[in-house]
């Protein structure tokens, strides 16, 4: 169970203070017009007012982030920060909700504004010179009926009596730097150029590919410096360093999360779980970080972001 010892996790004044240290590392930053050090506090404590000429805005440490216009205690917000980066497998609003004894509304919230401060984007090609980059794909939660496919990815309808296996499920396409980090997506289908676009965006030419026997990769393989495979349909996981254990694992992490701790995810949402999972597999304690870097990195992360919901559903 996850301890609140730090004086962010127990004071107004002091989550106040660590959230501007991390958000405004050399000095207030007016997020309306980016001035740095050339704001002063209001009367009301944590509130500045920008003191350009044209700006002259006023600003809390909250504004332009996934905490903005919210009601809930930065107290509690770093609390819940902490407990989503702490989480190997994640923590659903209904613990958070009891644990942080706010409403399951505002828990489900606070818990879907936090996933989109891990979420991160414009990131360089994965991989390079000898260095290898594990691509697969898995298959998790059923997609709504109005959405299910009648023919298979090469356009043949599936029979009465055959099994159409994946094409009714949520594709998910991820790629593990070994030994480093993943990066993971939910595209509409994982057809041939879906994979191929994906792969081809996000990882270094000079990369050695790894992948299983998947149709998928054989094409797009030949853009990379080598593309080898294993082959699981006969039993062969690695083959000297040859292997694609490191994916799967994530994928496990994944899997026992979603179905142990969340055990129900919308498909509109299935982008943000991804973007959780990766974000701890990305700073797990083998590359260095702690649940306390975890939880500062993801509060940086929370700056220019967004996210309104009218139903929490």
């Amino acid at each position: 169970m996850t301890t609140f010892n730090e004086p962010q996790h127990q004071s107004e004044e002091a989550a106040r203070k660590w959230f501007e240290a991390l958000r405004w590392p050399d000095g207030v930053v007016c997020p309306h017009c980016g001035t740095v050090g050339r704001a002063y506090a209001r009367s009301k404590p944590g509130l500045y007012r920008c003191a350009e000429k044209e700006c002259r805005k006023d600003f809390s440490v909250t504004t332009k982030s996934v905490m903005e216009s919210s009601h809930i205690p930065l107290r509690l917000w770093a609390q819940g920060f902490t407990l989503l980066c702490s989480s190997k497998k994640g923590i659903s609003a209904h613990q958070v909700h009891r644990t942080l004894k706010i409403t399951y509304k505002s828990a489900w919230f606070l818990c879907h504004r936090i996933r989109e401060a891990m979420r991160s984007g414009g990131l360089e090609p994965m991989g390079g010179e000898g260095k290898v980059v594990e691509a697969d794909e898995t298959y998790f939660g059923n997609v709504p009926e109005a959405k299910r496919r009648t023919k298979t990815t090469s356009g043949r309808p599936f029979t009465k009596s055959g099994k159409p296996g994946p094409s009714n499920k949520r594709a998910i396409v991820s790629l593990v730097e070994r030994g480093g980090r993943v990066r993971s997506f939910h595209p509409a289908v994982a057809d041939g150029e879906t994979v191929a676009k994906i792969v081809n965006e996000n990882i270094h030419r000079e990369t050695r590919l790894h992948t299983d026997e998947s149709r998928l990769y054989m094409k797009v393989g030949k853009n990379f410096a080598a593309h080898e495979t294993v082959i699981h349909s006969h039993g062969e996981y690695a083959r000297g360093d040859v292997t694609t254990n490191s994916v799967e694992g994530y994928f496990s992490i994944f899997k026992r999360g979603m179905k142990g701790i969340y055990q129900h995810c919308g498909e509109k949402h299935l982008h943000r779980y991804l973007a959780e999972y990766d974000f701890r597999f990305n700073h797990r304690v083998k590359l260095g970080y702690n649940d306390g870097d975890r939880a500062a990195l993801a509060v940086k992360g929370a700056a220019d972001k967004r996210l309104t919901y009218r139903q929490p559903h």
